[in-house]
């Protein structure tokens, strides 16, 4: 059975700067994915990959081209559709997890659902309670970012892309500050969340071995998809 396409992009650019030092970072972009895929982005740096997943999770918006996701035009919708678009679909993963160090785990996680809703509630904090569970990090809750390892710090931003539920969770670089043993338990980790819960995941990495754990490869030269 065909699983639901999630994301259209047709002929998407990306342009910096004008006349003679304008840059043509992204060219003529055509990509798709379905629901619950988990795809590798590849591509030497310089080659668009950071670029392209600024664009997709509606961070920066293209030069050209069209971008659909879920049936809305998110190359042309507004800042504020765009805004609450991102709030209740994509997730975000970085290379550094950028946690707030005044904060324990639980309220790192909790924080993109409070930030959307102007207020913490009941349900968020069991949300964020069980994503952390779900992550192996059920004894770190009340640690701040400093307690607790980079293979941890990691994994609870990997449970803070999750806690609105996306549909799509944009992931660049998230092992590429790791050690091979704890690069490999994220990634088992996100292949598990994957499985279980059905969110997509794009994830731009330099690194073969994580590639290969993904079902997919997406390669980017030159600001060109010439795999995918």
């Amino acid at each position: 059975m065909t699983k639901e396409q999630i994301l259209s992009v047709i002929g998407l650019v990306k342009d910096f700067g004008e006349g003679e030092t304008q840059t043509h970072v992204l060219k003529d972009i055509n990509l798709a994915m379905a629901a619950g895929e988990m795809a590798a982005l590849l591509g030497p740096s310089g080659s668009g990959k950071s670029t392209l997943l600024t664009i997709l999770g509606t961070l920066m918006r293209a030069t050209g081209g069209t971008y659909e996701m879920l049936g809305v035009d998110l190359m042309h919708a507004s800042e504020a559709r765009r805004t609450e678009f991102r709030s209740k679909n994509l997730g975000f993963v970085f290379q550094f997890h950028h946690l707030l160090p005044d904060l324990s785990a639980l309220e790192n996680v909790m924080m993109p659902a409070a930030c959307a809703a102007g207020r913490e509630t009941t349900a968020m904090r069991a949300r964020a309670s069980e994503l952390l569970d779900a992550v192996g990090l059920s004894d770190r809750r009340d640690f701040r970012p400093a307690a607790m390892s980079g293979g941890q710090r990691q994994r609870v931003a990997v449970a803070r892309a999750l806690i609105n539920n996306p549909v799509l969770v944009l992931a660049d670089e998230p092992t590429g500050n790791l050690d091979r043993e704890s690069a490999d338990h994220v990634m088992d980790l996100i292949r598990k969340i994957n499985q279980t819960m059905g969110s997509s995941f794009l994830i731009s990495t330099h690194d073969e071995h994580i590639a290969g754990r993904c079902q997919r490869r997406i390669e980017l030269l030159d600001g060109r998809i010439v795999r995918s």
